[in-house]
């Protein structure tokens, strides 16, 4: 029986009211979001193993790139020739990489109950949730945005007919976003993080260093 997000979200909420962690499912106040990227061994969420996270916070329309998550984990089993090609993370890249349980409690304090914005951030966080329910018992309670529905509505309204073509590179071309280490957590997360702030403020988007 598949349980659906929701209902699961208060059984987990009740379940942890009182623990340490009781703070993530309460509702965000506030104006910040955090852009969030995981590099990943397969595109399928049963069978992939996460090699690197990367996140970076948004506050307004200022993308804080002193305030980062760059985490490289330990070499999973999976890691192959093909996943590779994609991501470019070798071996070898990963030798000094922490463990799984580690980079989870990293994400929690780095996240906290803020958004999370991604580009197709349902795979990231159902990534994340696969390790992170053995673990603490729940998954990421967090609103999440989607940059390409974002794109899609304003260039929907922008101009009425026609089809969006939603790839990452369309859109980073499309909003002149250079694109920073494609396919690195990190260079994907502050990618998305520049690209959101164009797509909601229109002005040039500023890195706060």
């Amino acid at each position: 029986m598949i349980i659906p997000r929701a209902v699961r979200r208060i059984k987990e909420k009740y379940d942890h009211k009182s623990g340490p962690y009781a703070h993530l499912f309460d509702a965000y106040d506030g104006d910040e979001v955090v852009s969030l990227d995981c590099e990943t061994t397969s595109l399928d969420v049963k069978q992939g193993e996460i090699v690197s996270i990367g996140a970076v916070k948004i506050k307004g329309k200022k993308v804080l790139t002193s305030e980062r998550l760059d985490i490289k984990l330990k070499p999973p089993k999976s890691l192959t020739g093909e996943s590779i090609k994609i991501h470019k993370i070798r071996e070898s890249d990963l030798a000094e990489g922490i463990d799984i349980e580690d980079a989870l409690e990293q994400v929690l304090e780095f996240v906290g109950n803020r958004p999370i914005l991604g580009y197709y951030v349902n795979y990231d966080i159902r990534m994340l949730d696969k390790f992170l329910r053995p673990q603490f018992g729940f998954g990421l309670p967090n609103k999440a945005i989607e940059l390409s529905h974002v794109y899609h509505d304003i260039i929907k309204w922008k101009s009425v007919g026609g089809n969006v073509d939603l790839r990452f590179d369309t859109i980073s071309k499309k909003l002149d976003i250079p694109m920073l280490e494609r396919h690195t957590a990190i260079g994907d997360a502050l990618t998305v993080a520049l690209m959101y702030v164009r797509l909601k403020y229109g002005d040039p988007p500023e890195a706060h260093y």
